[in-house]
């Protein structure tokens, strides 16, 4: 093994050096101990992390609308709060890639029901119970489920094949009923269905039997179809019932005589987030308007 050993006026040829550098020209001074700064920070790993941090800064970029859009079943964490909805809750938590799916007929009202409704939310709130008119009116032939982003395709398709040989026909309407959802968050004033129950049984047949090939909840039971009018947040069973005679009052005394609300069962329609899918029904041996 070699071995070098500096000599004394080696160390005196350093010491004189360094002093050199400190007391000389500032110029050269400074051009030195930068230079000796520069060889300390490559041998110091932790101002080499530094330096790397300050090379590649650590701020994320905003992601581009155009890709946010190609989302928009991503739903920002504001929206799930309740406030934002009037006090409405989930019946389940929103999952990234879950569309809240469900089936029904459409209902287009007429212009007598604008004044029926606002007789109907009027008695209602002189009973101590204050309403929201329901925004879109339908009939439900699903329950709302929680539908795979891939899997709105495959189950669109089943709905469209089981439903080829359906008939169209015409229901009507004009009982009120008091209906309360499972979580007991909202309360609903609804207009039953007198008939077509039949028809409307044999369409629940078809969408349960897509939702049990996709392991979805089916239908009720013993389902009260019906037509959902009105709501508020909360269980108001009790007190709606209370006065469920004078709404259905307002509902049989309505101007010319009772009130029917007829639907034409003619397109049944699927919403799975913000898209609406459409199925006509075979229109061969129509079944016409019910007696009222």
């Amino acid at each position: 093994m070699l071995v070098g050993y500096s000599s004394s006026s080696d160390d005196e040829t350093e010491a004189g050096g360094e002093d050199a550098v400190i007391t000389g020209d500032s110029k050269s001074a400074k051009y030195h101990e930068k230079s000796r700064q520069d060889k300390d920070d490559d041998d110091c790993p932790s101002t080499k992390k530094q330096k790397s941090e300050e090379i590649y800064p650590t701020t994320r970029l905003p992601i581009p609308g155009c890709l946010l859009a190609m989302f928009p079943d991503d739903v920002d964490p504001q929206d799930e709060d309740s406030l934002l909805h009037g006090g409405r809750v989930r019946s389940f938590k929103h999952e990234r890639g879950n569309w809240a799916t469900y089936v029904y007929f459409p209902y287009q009202p007429e212009e007598k029901f604008e004044e029926l409704m606002e007789e109907l939310l009027s008695t209602a709130a002189a009973f101590g119970v204050i309403l929201n008119p329901q925004e879109e009116l339908h009939l439900s032939l699903s329950q709302t489920v929680a539908l795979k982003h891939h899997w709105i395709l495959p189950f669109t398709q089943s709905l469209k094949a089981g439903l080829a040989r359906c008939k169209r026909f015409v229901c009507s309407a004009s009982r009120l009923k008091v209906y309360c959802n499972a979580e007991k968050t909202r309360t609903f004033l609804g207009m039953e269905v007198l008939n077509g129950h039949t028809h409307l049984l044999d369409l629940i047949r078809v969408v349960d039997k897509t939702m049990i090939e996709f392991h979805l909840n089916t239908f009720y039971q013993d389902p009260s179809f019906h037509v959902s009018l009105a709501w508020c947040v909360g269980d108001f069973t009790a007190q709606l019932r209370k006065c469920l005679q004078e709404l259905q009052n307002v509902v049989d005394n309505h101007e010319e005589g009772p009130y029917y609300m007829c639907l034409d069962c003619t397109e049944l329609r699927c919403r799975t987030g913000n898209k609406t899918f459409r199925f006509s029904l075979d229109t061969t041996q129509y079944q016409g308007p019910p007696n009222k």
